[in-house]
């Protein structure tokens, strides 16, 4: 007889809900990586879900009966636990099928051999043959502000795997012990401070997969603690019950401090609810990503939006503005992205020209800044 254990259902989905996000699809190479890898230990139970550039390993505790390991096809079996009445749930394993019974329900799935489950490479901490996954020692962080960071940031990382390096984020060192998150798409740009020790030494960074923080983000309640590791060709974070490993993007991050301007004349400051209030409504009226124009003068800005054959939306607010009348244009969904990134009552514009790189920020918030390209209208 194999692994055997009781747990409620709703742990049970839990964990599985958890580790099926980094599971392999129906079409890949290895089926193996479609399957949960279940391992009971002395009543704690790990599922982990793995694709070998994204794992997650949950844990909880079960009443176990039976230790043990076992593969089981994770959507599937996610499925199961999902449709299954609330309550008790006993899960066995026996001749290469796992049975689960909750109240009169009986559930048969066959699994996947263990032998073909990937070893992963980083799961032995002091590192393998290659010790590419030697972790550093960890670093927390606190898991609100972690949070706010990565929502903050890894919007505007790329989607397009044909410049993998643009899909990443990048962490790098940024003097007295901080830790600069930082990502692009070659259309805009965020940077966000971290307070707190530094992981990496002076001038050292990692690229790390905005997919897989997008996860992380996830994962984060408002009172957790993030605690990060680093190793050669990986990053690994914990939080609470689970802990999630990502292979690292190698090559260079583009040089961003060189796009940041010094030098923006024009600066304009407006309440950041009302901004976002009515560009979002102007947009309506910017389809097929029409740009939608921003018209800056003292004391007033003039948001407008024009699509031929459809209409024209314009609607005006009061703002605080410095420097020579100006018009630019932006993409209305990056724009929006970029004032939902900010935080606090008021954010300022800063720009240069028409077609130069703009500057947004919150008033009086110096760790992020959100840097986006104007579209040429004519």
């Amino acid at each position: 007889m194999g692994m055997k254990f009781r747990c409620e259902r709703d742990t049970l989905l839990d964990v599985l809900m958890v580790a099926v996000r980094a599971t392999a699809g129906a079409g890949a190479s290895r089926t193996a990586l479609t399957g949960a890898h279940f391992d009971l230990v002395d009543g704690v139970l790990t599922v982990t879900g793995s694709d070998l550039d994204l794992t997650l390993s949950v844990t909880a505790e079960v009443l176990g009966t039976a230790g043990g390991a076992a593969v089981t096809p994770a959507r599937l079996l996610t499925d199961v636990v999902r449709a299954l009445p609330a309550g008790a749930v006993e899960f066995s394993v026996d001749e290469g099928e796992a049975t689960i019974t909750a109240g009169s329900s009986e559930f048969s799935i066959r699994l996947i051999p263990e032998d073909d489950y990937p070893q992963l490479s980083f799961a032995q901490e002091g590192g393998t043959d290659d010790d590419s996954a030697a972790f550093s020692p960890a670093v927390t962080f606190d898991g609100a502000e972690f949070r706010d960071a990565l929502s903050q940031v890894v919007r505007s990382a790329s989607s397009d795997d044909s410049r993998p390096i643009l899909t990443g984020v990048l962490m790098a060192a940024e003097g007295e012990g901080r830790l600069r998150l930082v990502s692009t798409d070659s259309y805009r740009l965020s940077v966000r401070d971290l307070k707190g020790s530094s992981i990496l030494g002076e001038h050292q960074s990692v690229l790390v997969p905005s997919r897989a923080l997008g996860e992380l983000h996830r994962l984060i309640d408002d009172s957790d603690e993030v605690t990060l590791k680093l190793a050669e060709h990986y990053a690994q974070f914990v939080v609470g019950n689970v802990q999630l490993t990502t292979r690292l993007i190698p090559g260079d991050f583009p040089n961003y401090q060189g796009l940041i301007p010094t030098d923006h004349p024009n600066s304009l400051t407006v309440n950041r609810e009302q901004l976002l209030e009515v560009v979002r409504r102007v947009r309506l009226l910017a389809q097929d990503s029409t740009p939608i124009r921003m018209v800056m003068a003292e004391g007033n800005l003039e948001i407008i939006a024009i699509t031929l054959d459809v209409g024209k939306a314009n609607e005006s607010m009061e703002a605080t503005y410095t420097g020579e009348d100006l018009t630019v244009a932006f993409n209305p969904g990056y724009l929006i992205d970029g004032i939902e990134a900010t935080t606090g009552e008021e954010v300022t514009l800063a720009t240069a020209d028409a077609v130069k790189p703009a500057l947004l920020r919150s008033v009086g918030d110096e760790d992020f800044l959100y840097l986006l390209m104007p579209v040429r209208v004519s």
